[in-house]
């Protein structure tokens, strides 16, 4: 084998690979030889087959495996003695192409952008501020105002019902004058306007009163799921027991037990700290925005073309479909990629480099269990569908890439930050969150 290099301005490689016929041919031997054991044809026992009939009857297959495991181990060798990582998945091309027959040099020609090397970066001089938001007594009061409301209570009115209120009710359902099975139920409690039963029922109990009987005529859906009753016209015989309005849950401990805790105080401190980690996931974008402007700004390296334009290109459809988000697919018109885009692709990408070598040299690693809770986290976007996103994770390469990348990602700013020196700054609310929007301003 020889390889020879026909290309090296910047980052761009080019390099021409011969394979010797009488090396791929002690290949194709190889591979006949170690399949013999096994092999049974016509006239001969087990293994017994003549190499030259072998060679006769699956030569021309096994050629074709014994070439691609020839160059694939010939880049593989290259890569090693070389030291070099392609960007992306090198171009490699056979030189005589159809014309190539049995008993020639196999040449190929591969071509690659290298990632560049690049040198330890020095982060003692790396200053981050870390804004810190406490949760006020205001803000908790009201995240237990919103909490009463959902745990809302109904309490006995005067009048008529209105749509909002629970009716407690005995109801007696036919369909041609006969009673079904699970038509009837008493001292049921059914909120107007929930849609809890089927279309028309909740509408003709608005205006009763307790103690009215009331006889609602509805039809079942055409699709309903008992197809004895799907589209059949019914009558509820409905006995009105109990009017009752909505009211808001006092909030006192008896509220702090329906959401599992002992009293109020250990409530409102739980959401506290809710609130308080919230502001600090805000809080923490805001430093690894600060920290990657400087990092930014000590670093200089060639960046692989193929790198640039690829992220550009990303860029500018991502950005098209924010500004036109009624538009899910890709059947559109092709996304120009405007200067603007480049500039940030460059900054994501020597950015990207450099954490990844940063990663590299420090031996960071996302552990199966984080993976595994990041893969989670997005399967829950997938209500019922969760086993079949595991699946498809487990499947498809690019997409587990996609979700470890952050993770990453995330590791290597930990760490950075870890050596930075970081001043911590209390701000309010209203402050971090202008600190926020900054961030998109940018």
């Amino acid at each position: 084998m020889q390889v020879t290099e026909t290309l090296n301005e910047g980052l761009k490689r080019g390099y021409q690979i011969t394979i010797t016929a009488a090396e791929l041919d002690a290949k194709v031997n190889a591979k006949l030889k170690e399949s013999q054991p096994e092999i049974e044809m016509k006239g001969f026992r087990k293994g017994k087959v003549p190499m030259a009939l072998l060679k006769k009857q699956f030569g021309p297959r096994v050629l074709g495996e014994a070439m691609q495991d020839a160059v694939d181990g010939a880049m593989n060798e290259h890569f090693e003695a070389s030291g070099d990582r392609p960007a992306l998945q090198p171009d490699v091309k056979m030189d005589a192409g159809e014309e190539w027959k049995e008993g020639d040099d196999v040449v190929v020609t591969m071509t690659y952008e290298a990632l560049p090397e690049i040198a330890e970066t020095d982060l003692s001089g790396v200053k981050l501020e870390k804004l810190v938001v406490k949760a006020s007594d205001k803000e908790v009061d009201d995240a237990l105002a919103n909490l009463a409301k959902t745990a809302q209570n109904f309490a006995a009115k005067d009048g008529a019902a209105e749509d909002g209120d629970q009716v407690v009710i005995d109801f007696l359902g036919k369909v041609d004058g006969e009673p079904f099975e699970g038509g009837a139920a008493e001292d049921y409690p059914l909120t107007l306007g929930s849609g809890s039963f089927i279309p028309g029922f909740e509408e003709q109990l608005v205006g009763t009163k307790a103690g009215e009987e009331k006889n609602v005529e509805v039809n079942f859906p055409e699709e309903y799921g008992a197809e004895n009753l799907a589209g059949k016209a019914a009558v509820f015989e409905c006995k009105i027991k109990e009017v009752k309005a909505p009211a808001d849950a006092e909030i006192d401990d008896e509220l702090a037990k329906k959401f599992g805790v002992e009293d109020l105080a250990t409530l409102k401190g739980q959401i506290a700290e809710r609130l308080e980690a919230e502001y600090a996931g805000a809080a923490r974008a805001v430093m690894k925005r600060g920290l990657l402007d400087q990092l930014d700004s000590l670093v200089s390296f060639d960046l692989p073309p193929s790198l640039v334009e690829a992220e550009a290109k990303q860029i500018a459809h991502q950005l098209w479909h924010e500004e036109n988000p009624d538009v899910h697919g890709h059947d559109h018109p092709e996304v120009e990629v405007t200067e603007e885009h480049t500039t940030l692709a460059v900054r994501r990408v020597r950015l990207g480099l450099l954490l990844a070598d940063i990663g590299q040299k420090q031996e960071l690693q996302v552990s199966d269990a984080e993976f595994t809770q990041a893969v989670m986290t997005q399967a829950r976007q997938y209500p019922g569908q969760e086993r079949q996103f595991f699946e498809f994770v487990q499947q498809n390469p690019q997409m587990r890439q996609q979700i470890q990348a952050p993770l990453f990602e995330d590791k290597v700013v930990d760490w950075i930050a870890e050596q930075a020196d970081v001043t911590e700054k209390e701000i309010s609310k209203e402050e971090l969150e202008k600190a926020v929007e900054a961030l998109d301003e940018e």
